[in-house]
């Protein structure tokens, strides 16, 4: 796994919209800039669990467009047993892509 995922796996889920830690935002944004798709299916599993509760100021939609670059996309296996609304969508998304 690339070092810019483990980092990122190391920060935990990307936090709420509301009431951000500014520089912890800048963080996320400098290493979700830095992926290079296509993320293998390992990074990709990895991706899913830091999905947080919103969009992040859009960085969630960067890390589903990184996920779904994954050569074994989709990990239908990786979607289930989760009802956040990342995951949902994701779910949704590959259900219509296969």
């Amino acid at each position: 796994m690339r070092r810019v995922i483990s980092d990122l796996v190391e920060m935990g889920p990307l936090p709420s919209s509301e009431n951000p830690d500014i520089e912890k935002l800048e963080k996320y944004q400098e290493l979700i800039g830095s992926i290079e798709p296509p993320v293998s299916d390992e990074e990709a599993k990895a991706l899913i669990g830091i999905l947080g509760p919103d969009e992040c100021f859009g960085l969630a939609w960067t890390l589903v467009h990184a996920i779904e670059s994954a050569p074994g996309w989709p990990l239908l296996g990786s979607l289930q047993g989760s009802e956040s609304e990342w995951i949902i969508r994701l779910r949704e998304r590959a259900e219509r892509s296969i």
